[in-house]
């Protein structure tokens, strides 16, 4: 395969991983503050098909207990009167989505470099 070719799709793989990495994080985010709510993980492993290729398999849950409350009025309320919060820290999922968006500009600036190399290979053909 073509080195720039090549180069450009590691980098949209690196930018859907990465908007992935992002979506799980906002969601993370935004629930928060729900009882109960699970702090949600993106699983990435090694593509098997190229050697520096990553791919998103799958979300899965942190099994991570949240804080236990006491609020016997809640709704939410266990038979001891206990509500159990969600386990989602605030700090670490901006410094997750911090992460996220400069690996996606990283790997957007990797494309727009190739992107360019082919465009100053096509203008070296036309003279």
């Amino acid at each position: 395969m073509d080195p720039l070719k090549a180069t450009m799709m590691q980098a949209v793989t690196g930018m859907q991983l990465q908007s992935r990495r992002i979506d799980i994080t906002s969601q993370n985010v935004s629930n928060a503050d729900t009882p109960g709510y699970r702090r949600k993980v993106l699983m990435v492993e090694q593509a098997p098909t190229a050697a520096d290729a990553f791919i998103a398999t799958r979300v899965e849950l942190d099994e991570t207990e949240g804080e236990r409350r006491y609020d016997p009025a809640s709704p939410m309320a266990d038979g001891e009167g206990y509500v159990t919060s969600s386990n989602v820290s605030l700090v670490t999922e901006m410094a997750d989505m911090r992460e996220a968006n400069r690996s996606y500009e990283a790997n957007l600036n990797s494309f727009r470099q190739a992107r360019s190399m082919y465009q100053s290979l096509l203008d070296i053909l036309r003279r």
